[in-house]
């Protein structure tokens, strides 16, 4: 054997150190950030018991009330937060576990805004369902609810800012009675540049009158505008708050809060001992809109007892199954829900009530 010939130990010791670099490659790709985020069953909250300090969820002053022994569970997704970062090993964990999903990260946190942006946007679509879960559930009890022009918005460095707020109800323009969001633009319209404009508003119950010195628009030098974006509101007696925890935002739970708000003011008792569960956006109209994370949500809801989940309609092609007992009602409507809840309330055979068929 000649001095250039390799050992034996050498071809072990390259063997060895071979392994280990793999090994040890292995084990960093492993934990390399991945542009995924993880879906799994969140907390669900019985919108018809009390907050943790001890305060109903749904309080309604302004009509009478029923407190209630049933469950109305608002289900929420556990997903991996705007700051946070899914690793190798926990996107194909999440990919092979029952009840969760993995997703695109841009599909959940569009690119460009920061986790701070999305927890506003997240409160402001949580702040606009209740909103519309009250003005829903009431017009499906029968009170009166009426239709007006809201300011939605003040731009900061119009002349509008803090003269005028979110939320004002325009009741009139230069003394003129507005009923829609286009009567005030019109009115706007026909002053000119510089004018003092007078606007009513209806703000906290009380009506108040306050003027705006009309400022140019950058597009038309002659066109007026006092720096307020416009929407449609809503009057109505009743005071209605909610005592949702500030962990859970987004819209999806719109159904189920004007579910809960029927319930307490109606005046037949909609679910008696039903445990419910639910999700699904909510219109001022009623109208119940899809939403994501539907199978986690439904897991969610099993794990904690309820006895019949309410899909959305646009839902029911993405249900995958129904754990359990459990009984998927198919609605496309608020009143749609009552309707099954009634039939469910009278025993009626559930093969009869528009349900979703898992695929």
């Amino acid at each position: 054997m000649t001095a250039d010939t390799p050992q034996p130990g050498s071809y072990r010791l390259t063997a060895v150190l071979s392994g280990l670099l793999v090994l040890l490659l292995v084990v960093g790709l492993a934990f390399v950030p991945v542009p995924f985020v993880s879906w799994s069953p969140g907390r669900t909250v019985n919108v018809l018991g009390d907050t943790d300090q001890g305060r109903p969820m749904i309080a309604v002053s302004g009509l009478s009330t029923r407190s209630s022994n049933a469950q109305l569970r608002m289900t929420t997704v556990s997903v991996t937060t705007a700051d946070g970062r899914l690793s190798l090993v926990e996107a194909l964990a999440s990919h092979l576990l029952p009840h969760r999903d993995v997703l695109q990260r841009d599909a959940v946190y569009p690119t460009g805004k920061s986790a701070e942006d999305v927890r506003a946007d997240e409160v402001a679509m949580m702040d606009t369902s209740q909103r519309d879960a009250v003005v829903a559930a009431l017009r499906a009890a029968g009170q009166p609810v009426t239709e007006m022009p809201m300011i939605s918005a003040v731009t900061v460095s119009g002349p509008a800012y803090n003269v005028l707020v979110p939320g004002d109800l325009v009741q009139k323009v230069d003394g003129t009675a507005v009923q829609s969001v286009a009567d005030v633009q019109r009115a706007i319209r026909k002053r000119s540049v510089g004018d003092t404009i007078s606007i009513s508003v209806l703000r906290d119950g009380s009506s108040v009158t306050r003027n705006v010195v009309a400022a140019s628009s950058r597009n038309d030098p002659r066109t007026p505008l006092v720096g307020i974006t416009l929407s449609t509101g809503y009057r109505y007696a009743p005071t209605v708050s909610f005592g949702v925890p500030g962990s859970i935002t987004g819209p999806s739970a719109g159904l189920v809060l004007s579910l809960g708000v029927y319930q307490a003011i109606s005046s037949a008792d909609l679910l008696g001992d039903l445990k419910v569960a639910g999700t699904g956006e909510i219109s001022p109209d009623g109208t119940v809109g899809a939403i994501g994370g539907i199978n986690e949500k439904i897991a969610g809801a099993q794990r904690d007892g309820a006895k019949i989940f309410l899909v959305p309609a646009d839902n029911c092609r993405d249900v995958r199954s129904a754990p359990g007992s459990m009984t998927l009602v198919k609605v496309a409507t608020l009143k749609d829900a009552i309707s099954a809840l009634q039939k469910v309330r009278s025993g009626a055979d559930t093969k009869e009530i528009p349900h979703c068929d898992p695929s």
